[in-house]
């Protein structure tokens, strides 16, 4: 990537996550570390365990795209075996970094992503590749939601509007994945861009792009297509790796609660963390999720008869941990020594 395109997506993270900083209340936030005491750097160590599936499922990814025919001049030399998994794992903190610090959370993290990793394998690759893995971790959330759903029938006293409600997540949850489904066998790049074509102000944009780079969008949707189509161990495999961070993540939320309420079990904070994080995607408009995560916490740990002290403890902590390690992945931008300066 280079130096200048680096350098920006740096400074706007910074500016950003000082922003985010400025916003928290220094003494709550001290008495939170308090109260957690030791299990606060559990939570932190815990994500850089989590984030090694998220590599594991994009390394899955850009391993079954990988040209058969090596000679070809466009793909020659562009072996994703030139790709260390250590490398791809600080590429995959920092455009989580970016995804946090800004608002629409894709709007950030996958184009670095799609800069970093195009001198290595080329573009269309690097953008296919970060596209799949981008569906694949929505997917995975959407599989994580519809399976809480039937682990919160199964394990709590359900009444009639939760009933209604659970109804209404478990839909539209079995309709998402329908739809990604469908986008997986077709490819969805072009559908997604015909679609925006459709937009005011920026159609006209959209139209010349289209028209402009057609064939490239049709060789991603190519390639979105072959790794589900062809590949299916690999597919299922980084879903599930997927899936597997989205479960081992509530672990979280159980190391806070085993400070001020020891009671809870992991189940009830899987359930925390699948509500919460669905109200919090509901406000993906939002730099760090502001707010909407912090109510999920409270709805969340309320709906399950856990104390309101526990809702509010759980999200602060969390939201310290999201900061330090925005901060950790916009450090790590500064410190690309790929040589490839395309």
């Amino acid at each position: 990537m280079k130096k200048k395109y680096q350098n920006g997506f740096f400074i706007f993270g910074i500016v950003v996550l000082v922003i985010m900083v400025s916003q928290l209340d220094f003494e709550q936030v001290w008495n939170g570390l308090q109260r957690a005491g030791y299990w606060f750097l559990a939570v932190v160590f815990l994500w850089s365990f989590l984030y090694m599936f998220n590599t594991a499922a994009w390394w899955t990814i850009i391993k079954a795209s990988e040209p058969e025919d090596s000679q070809d001049e466009r793909t020659k030399g562009r072996k994703s075996s030139r790709i260390s998994f250590w490398w791809l794992y600080k590429i995959t903190v920092s455009g989580f970094a970016l995804n946090y610090a800004t608002p629409g959370g894709l709007m950030g993290g996958e184009p670095y992503r799609i800069m970093s990793l195009s001198p290595k394998i080329g573009t269309e690759r690097a953008s296919s590749s970060v596209i799949l893995y981008a569906m694949t971790h929505i997917f995975s959330h959407f599989w994580f939601w519809l399976l809480s759903v039937f682990l919160f029938i199964l394990t709590e006293d359900v009444s009639l509007f939760m009933w209604g409600f659970l109804s209404i997540v478990g839909g539209f949850c079995a309709l998402a994945i329908w739809f990604f489904i469908k986008g997986y066998k077709k490819g969805i790049a072009v559908s997604c861009m015909n679609l925006l074509s459709h937009f005011p102000f920026i159609k006209r944009k959209v139209k010349g792009f289209i028209e402009k780079h057609d064939e490239q969008l049709k060789t991603i949707d190519n390639q979105i297509a072959a790794l589900h189509n062809q590949n299916r161990k690999s597919f299922v495999t980084a879903v599930a790796l997927e899936l597997a961070c989205r479960v081992i993540s509530a672990l979280e939320i159980y190391f806070v609660l085993l400070v001020i309420q020891p009671e809870a079990s992991y189940l009830q904070c899987i359930l925390i963390l699948a509500f919460t994080s669905l109200i919090a995607n509901m406000l993906f408009f939002m730099p760090l999720q502001l707010g909407g995560r912090e109510g999920g916490f409270m709805m969340s740990t309320t709906g399950l008869a856990l104390t309101t002290n526990a809702g509010i403890l759980v999200a602060l902590i969390v939201r310290i941990r999201e900061l330090i390690w925005t901060a950790i992945g916009l450090l790590l931008i500064k410190f690309d020594k790929n040589k490839n300066k395309e």
